[in-house]
């Protein structure tokens, strides 16, 4: 399992943004550019995986009589 299989969503995405703000101003050189790219690949695929897993935990709550909230149901996919 790499470094980035490990990251939370919080420190994925702030070093893909990191890595986004240094590709962006272009004063890198090509070969540091291209492991740039590389590892924000894989930022953004990690980012992608904890959202999903995030998504797939979302419940709709349900409500009993009178409003009150009684419980939780999946959501619907």
């Amino acid at each position: 399992m790499s470094e980035v299989d490990e990251m939370s969503f919080e420190d994925a995405i702030k070093e893909l943004e990191t890595v986004v703000g240094q590709l962006e101003r272009g004063d890198v050189a090509l070969d540091e550019s291209i492991a740039l790219y590389e590892r924000g690949a894989a930022l953004k695929a990690r980012c992608e995986t904890k959202l999903k897993e995030a998504e797939e935990k979302v419940a709709k709550i349900t409500l009993g009589e009178g409003g009150a909230p009684q419980g939780t149901a999946p959501l619907d996919g």
